[in-house]
């Protein structure tokens, strides 16, 4: 047990899935694995391992925003052995071809500023992802079938941005959808040579205003979990 996660030893997998929302977590563990077992409740994150086709996983929220990303994060992989960890979470669309409900898997992921960045100091380290786990949810998600798109993103760490000259630059520059876990995710994966990825669903855009209710967001993104799936046990 840690001071945020109050599973007992050997109840977290070595894969683990991480929904910010702690609801989505509970959704998406009764409709993707088998056995599922709720092992964390503390502050109410809740987190549920089971098996996916005889893959142990667990799937743990992660909460909203990348200093609780950062304390589950360095939690799971120091304290419980995890050893792949996929953010599978929504994201606003800063691209006019990125559609709401597209899946958009994130190569690299840009920020301001992280929990890390006492660690980093003077160091502008670009945090990216796993090769394998990148390249397999790719080939995973295309052959669903599902709108795809591979690139940068924008990890912020405020929820309610008044930057909009921020938007536009990232936007000129290619960055296809903003969230705000992954980039401190990538960072503390790579510092303890954990495999790491983001498979996020479009929920929101930023250039036209258009939005999934809350309920979707929640329980419609079968095409992320099922692609967090196969990519980290292809």
């Amino acid at each position: 047990m840690t001071i945020h996660i109050g599973a007992e030893p050997g109840q977290i997998a070595e894969t683990v899935l991480l929904p910010g929302d702690p609801y989505r977590a509970r959704w998406a563990a009764q409709t993707f694995l088998q056995g599922a077992e709720l092992v964390n409740e503390t502050r109410g994150m809740l987190a549920y391992t089971g098996t996916w086709k005889g893959n142990r996983v667990t799937i743990h929220g992660s909460g909203m925003g990348m200093a609780s990303m950062s304390i589950y994060a360095n939690e799971l992989i120091r304290d419980y052995g995890a050893k792949t960890l996929i953010r599978i979470g929504s994201a606003g669309a800063m691209q006019a071809h990125v559609q709401i409900r597209d899946l958009v898997i994130a190569m690299t992921a840009s920020t301001l500023s992280t929990p890390s960045a006492g660690i980093l100091r003077d160091l502008n380290l670009a945090p990216c992802a796993d090769w394998g786990l990148l390249h397999a949810a790719v080939t995973a998600a295309r052959a669903r079938g599902a709108r795809t798109h591979v690139g940068s993103i924008y990890s912020s760490d405020v929820f309610y941005d008044e930057r909009p000259d921020l938007n536009e630059i990232m936007t000129r520059h290619g960055v296809l959808a903003v969230e705000m876990e992954a980039a401190e995710l990538y960072l503390v994966a790579a510092r303890h040579q954990a495999r790491a990825l983001a498979v996020l669903t479009i929920s929101d855009h930023l250039l036209t205003g258009a939005a999934l209710p809350p309920s979707e967001r929640e329980q419609s993104f079968g095409d992320m979990v099922e692609t967090a799936l196969q990519a980290a046990f292809a």
